[in-house]
């Protein structure tokens, strides 16, 4: 790529929200120095910029005890219909296979040394993409992915659900390890695993990505699983929407912008011009190819700023309706 030299905080934006050294099930691989790196951050920023599918890993619940665990294999293998896999492509397809692995499971951990009754006997951990991504490259790089991340140290099983063409997979990893540890994943964890589960579609030719919020402008959180279910049964607590306009009308009366409002366009302003001095910095390279990812980049952040203008009109719009709260 470029010869030139990254202006600084151009990481920034790529960087993790969590620091990923501190993972304790996978070890994380850094980037490599050099233009190997640069390289790499390159590619990353083309896929952000191209809006390439988000991956999502998430950890889901866990089961208690075997009776727990039988349960939830029932109702990832939908009662027999779907085969289990596990490592080294070890097929569980019956409901007794299905009973008498959740046995087993459910007899090693019974066996553990000092273990405790209110330890996790597996954990259950989601693999998804977004709808109309090809499924059995998605199954593959889930395979991938779990041996990669457990190899024979966590025992695991998982399984392909496809309702509505949204592809998503059921991993399910036994949390006695076979040299005695227990699997206890941080965020650094589940981050890394994001990353992992990412490359492992790319390398199977679907575009996927694995990128912080802050770094495609998204800057609210998303709405939790269980809030979205509650709330559509008319049960749970307001919208988010509804939650920030309030919380803005409560900085409106009081005349003074909220303190997380400030730090949000402050951070998304440094993100912003940091990218736009990468791409001056691009567009003076010799390569074709810098230069074409120049001008999207500069697209990017135009397109970036004009969305945070629109957030600080539309705050600025609600400052300037009168107080009707103390009339």
């Amino acid at each position: 790529m470029s010869d030139l030299r990254r202006p600084l905080g151009f990481e920034e934006a790529l960087r993790p929200p969590i620091d990923v050294r501190r993972a304790r099930i996978t070890q994380p691989v850094l980037r490599p120095p050099g233009r190997a790196g640069d390289a790499a951050a390159y590619a990353q920023l083309a896929r952000i910029i191209r809006r390439a599918p988000e991956v999502m890993v998430k950890i889901t619940g866990r089961t208690k005890d075997g009776g727990h665990l039988r349960s939830h294999l029932d109702y990832i293998s939908r009662n027999g219909k779907l085969k289990l896999e596990g490592p080294d492509g070890e097929r569980f397809e019956e409901r007794a296979e299905i009973k008498a692995l959740a046995a087993a499971w459910t007899l090693e951990a019974a066996l553990e040394p000092g273990g405790r009754r209110d330890r996790p006997l597996s954990r259950s951990i989601v693999l998804s993409m977004p709808r109309g991504t090809d499924v059995m490259r998605v199954h593959d790089a889930a395979r991938a992915f779990a041996a990669e991340a457990f190899g024979d140290r966590f025992p695991y099983v998982f399984a392909l659900h496809d309702e509505g063409g949204h592809p998503h997979v059921h991993l399910t990893v036994r949390a006695l390890g076979s040299d005695g540890s227990r699997l206890n994943p941080r965020m650094a964890d589940l981050e890394v695993w994001r990353q992992r589960f990412a490359q492992a579609l790319r390398d199977r030719g679907v575009e996927a990505e694995a990128s912080p919020r802050r770094a495609r402008g998204v800057l609210h959180k998303c709405e939790r699983m269980k809030v979205r279910k509650m709330r559509q049964r008319g049960a749970g607590p307001p919208a988010p929407l509804a939650l920030v306009v309030a919380d803005q009308e409560n900085a409106a009366r009081s005349r003074k912008a909220a303190p997380w409002e400030s730090s949000r366009q402050r951070r998304q302003g440094l993100i912003c011009r940091a990218l736009a001095a990468e791409a001056v910095a691009l567009s003076r390279s010799d390569r074709p190819e810098d230069r074409s990812l120049s001008f999207a980049l500069m697209k990017h952040v135009r397109g970036r700023a004009k969305e945070r203008r629109g957030d600080e009109s539309s705050l600025r719009t609600i400052e300037r309706q009168p107080d009707r709260g103390n009339r």
